[in-house]
């Protein structure tokens, strides 16, 4: 271990930092949030670095008396010499000394740093390789949630009374693991903090009452793992139980928490696995139970996916639950096929249209759909493309307007198929494409030859 990693308090302490450059503002900048006094000794300082309240500055050459009474010595200048200079003279004095981008000369270093205070994480790679640590830093911003601070201070909160009332280390463990992963956490993250404290109070007050379970209704995108929200990552890993579709790729069920009970209620057109009634009472029976529920959607759960009518009946009997929208199959599908869904040139508008109804029929307003200068999205249009292209064609929408047919949209697997109203009906029974499928119409299809970035 090069480098024992310590946190100190400078609160309020003397912080000398020798440079007035760029390199030595990002420094400050970092610094300035601990509350230490910062005194800059350059013979130029950044305009930004004067303008802090956090900072005295003196232009002017180094001297060894700058040292006097100093915590840290930062040392941020281009000149090798006086990088020397100053370190050799601050660690004859025993303090801590940081020479930007020279690790021999430094006996400490600074972490990259995720910051949820009072919650800290710091990475360093011991001065070997910085950009490396910034990624893992980078990775774990993705994961930590902004509001862990919060959680944290709520912890400390209880942290006397805990330790009260459990004697044993082991009881005490088990209480803050169920607090910290569960739904009093979750009540944190949705900004929920008056009923976390109250969950927290009442769980600490019977410790041994069933707590009521949450739902969490994810949307997770169109099928690409890397579109999904961290906030929907987070919710896929503390699930009890995941009732999901069958347009959620495998590729994204493998980043669901492994002990997690798997229920698939998929549907595909005249067969569904499970009535949407029954789906709607197994996610308010396995709240009851006490269980946390990942109802997880493909695309955006209220974007033609029954989102609202699942939550309805949770509503109705105060189970708590989360929506997390998803990237929902039209951005999507269109945004990796190269097909801007509007452009100033083509399309000033975009329409979302379902592809069949709750009754199975296809009764649209196709007169307000074939207005000019409009992009029209279908989505679980592939069985009534025929009725699609005859009905815009039969309304006044011109037998050219270009169409396009995309199956499997941001995956490997995806297809897209270019054709026009008058044409895709034949490329259809010809190419025979399968669900799930988006088509995309109008002019701005006629982008995708260019703009096909994906599968270029």
């Amino acid at each position: 271990m090069d480098y024992f990693p310590l946190f100190h308090r400078f609160n309020g302490q003397k912080v000398l930092v020798v440079g007035g450059g760029t390199i030595a503002l990002r420094k400050i900048t970092l610094l300035e949030k601990s509350g230490a006094s910062i005194h800059v000794v350059a013979k130029e300082v950044h305009a930004e670095i004067q303008a802090k309240a956090s900072c005295t500055c003196e232009q002017r050459e180094y001297k060894p008396e700058d040292l006097n009474d100093c915590a840290l010595v930062v040392v941020a200048t281009d000149n090798s010499a006086l990088n020397k200079e100053v370190s050799d003279q601050a660690k004859a004095k025993g303090l801590l000394v940081n020479v930007v981008d020279s690790p021999d000369l430094c006996n400490c270093i600074f972490p990259s740093i995720v910051d949820r205070n009072p919650l800290i994480v710091a990475i360093t790679s011991s001065g070997q390789a910085p950009v490396l640590a910034r990624s893992i830093r980078a990775k774990l911003e993705s994961t930590i949630p902004a509001s862990y601070g919060q959680l944290a201070q709520l912890a400390s909160k209880f942290r006397s009374r805990v330790k009260a009332k459990f004697s044993r280390m082991d009881d005490r463990l088990s209480f803050w693991e169920k607090v910290l992963n569960g739904v009093i956490a979750e009540h944190v993250y949705a900004g929920r903090l008056k009923q976390a404290e109250a969950s927290l109070e009442a769980e600490l007050n019977n410790p041994k009452l069933r707590s009521r379970g949450e739902v969490y209704l994810v949307g997770a995108g169109p099928g690409d793992p890397d579109l999904l929200t961290f906030k929907a990552l987070r919710l896929m890993q503390q699930a009890d139980v995941v009732l999901y579709d069958a347009l959620v790729s495998p590729q994204i069920m493998e980043l669901v928490r492994r002990d997690a009970e798997r229920v698939y209620v998929g549907k595909r057109r005249a067969n569904h696995a499970l009535p949407q009634e029954q789906i709607n009472q197994q996610l308010l029976d396995l709240a009851l139970e006490g269980k946390r529920v990942l109802r997880l959607k493909g695309g955006d759960p209220f974007i033609f996916g029954r989102g609202g009518e699942e939550i309805d009946l949770l509503a109705e009997h105060n189970v708590p639950f989360q929506v997390v929208p998803g990237i929902t199959a039209a951005s999507g599908c269109a945004s990796y096929s190269g097909i801007p869904l509007t452009h100033r040139d083509y399309a000033q508008s975009v329409r979302f249209v379902t592809g069949h109804l709750k009754d199975g029929t296809m009764n649209l307003p196709w007169k307000e759909l074939v207005v000019p200068a409009q992009t029209l999205v279908f989505y679980m249009g592939l069985a009534g493309i025929n009725t699609i292209c005859e009905e815009m064609i039969k309304h006044g929408r011109h037998a050219d307007t270009p169409m396009a047919l995309i199956q499997k949209g941001t995956t490997p697997e995806q297809r897209v198929i270019i054709g026009t109203l008058g044409t895709m009906p034949e490329i259809v029974l010809r190419e025979k494409p399968q669900a799930p499928t988006l088509t995309i119409v109008g002019e701005v299809v006629s982008l995708h030859s260019h703009l096909n970035w994906f599968q270029a």
